[in-house]
């Protein structure tokens, strides 16, 4: 009998592929299951119980959360990435640490398949499908979702008919959980006008009022939250989420261009990952200079991008990782903000590294380092050239 490894959620469409590939193809399933920060210790269990119910052979989780932050989450944390100026690239990124690791699981145990539920409308198919034939060349990607075309009603019919159990109340909406951020899926979202309704979201509202939350960043990464230190940035994360997810900040909707050329339309909410980047890109304005944000800006873009499209083993990346780390060296201090309902609002910083520093001067008062005469000579000079342009092109046009 081949074997196949499944990534697998516990959703709609990998309980579909278990049964799938087990009953109709007759592979011997290897289910595998990538969390990246967004199980507990509970739901890991029950997503364990639930493949081993659909008969698979075996079952692993594999814990990327770390490495998943090491590798990929600090570096659009130092970029400030928000694909189209929204969208914390919540499973885009997370994507990469599944696809990685299912890979090499099929690797370690031989198998002559990889099998995962994406569909063929989305960017998934690619960074899985790519991810695969990289690092595994010649191992056949299995893909029962999109290749038979289906829609999540006929799965859910499919599943009765082989007298499956499941919340197919809670399946008609798509959910991925991650440290990142969570993406959320329904029909609200398959046309161009409409939001989510409240009970889709998985964090529920319950807070109201305000309070104020300090961040605090060492050479760019989180480590303090209202003073509590951790040791590592996952926890702060988590932790940070625990505060503001119940303030329903961070919800969105995300429109993008998808890999393979067509619009698509996501909920997703990130309260800690959004606040994170605004706090960041907060700190990095009053610290870094003038070409270090505008050089960091251009780059991050293109990183953002090139992940989004599944290249995260494109070598550039690393090169770009590396000019990233070294623009954070002074990226350090704590920046204030207010968390309401739906919104927050940012105070400012602290920090010793900050350029706006009143020993040099006030913005749109008074300065210490330079006279009246040094500005008239330098404005004279900076804009010496330009004046050039238009007496010679006056000059020129005066005598037609």
């Amino acid at each position: 009998m081949k074997k196949v490894v499944l990534a697998f959620s516990g959703g709609l469409d990998t309980s579909y592929c278990a049964i799938y590939l087990s009953k109709d193809l007759g592979y011997e399933v290897h289910t595998i299951t990538v969390n990246t920060g967004g199980f507990n210790a509970e739901e890991v269990k029950d997503i364990e119980k639930r493949a081993l119910s659909l008969g698979v052979a075996s079952h692993i989780t594999v814990d990327e959360t770390r490495n998943y932050y090491e590798k990929v989450i600090r570096f659009l944390v130092f970029g400030n990435v928000l694909k189209n100026g929204t969208y914390p690239l919540s499973v885009s990124a997370e994507r990469m640490s599944q696809a990685l690791a299912a890979a090499r699981y099929a690797k370690e145990i031989k198998a002559d398949a990889v099998a995962h539920g994406s569909t063929a409308a989305g960017n998934d198919q690619v960074r899985f499908d790519m991810i695969i034939q990289i690092l595994a060349p010649g191992t056949e990607i299995i893909t029962p979702i999109r290749d038979l075309k289906l829609s999540r009603e006929a799965e859910i019919e499919y599943l009765k008919s082989k007298g499956v159990v499941f919340n197919f109340e809670k399946a008609k909406y798509s959910i991925n959980k991650g440290i990142w951020g969570t993406s959320v899926g329904g029909r609200e979202t398959l046309n161009s006008l409409g939001q989510l309704p409240e009970e889709a979201w998985p964090t529920p509202m319950t807070k109201q009022g305000s309070e104020e939350v300090k961040l605090g960043f060492e050479k760019g990464e989180l480590k303090t939250v209202n003073g509590k230190s951790f040791s590592h940035s996952v926890d702060a994360i988590h932790y940070l989420q625990t505060i503001a997810g119940p303030y329903g900040i961070g919800r969105d909707i995300h429109v993008g261009d998808t890999i393979i050329g067509i619009k698509g339309r996501v909920g997703f909410e990130a309260a800690a990952p959004v606040l994170i980047i605004k706090a960041h890109h907060a700190l990095e304005k009053h610290v870094l200079t003038k070409w270090q944000m505008s050089w960091k800006d251009q780059l991050a873009q293109f990183y953002g991008n090139w992940l989004h499209e599944g290249q995260y083993l494109d070598p550039i990346m690393r090169d770009m990782e590396a000019f990233l780390t070294s623009s954070q060296q002074n990226v350090s201090g704590e920046v204030s903000l207010t968390l309401h309902p739906y919104r927050f609002q940012i105070n400012g910083i602290e920090s010793k590294y900050d350029l706006m520093s009143a020993k040099f001067g006030k913005y749109g008062e008074m300065n210490l380092g330079w006279t009246a005469d040094d500005v008239k000579g330098f404005t004279k000079i900076f804009g010496n050239q330009v004046a050039i342009y238009h007496q010679v092109k006056n000059e020129s046009e005066s005598q037609k």
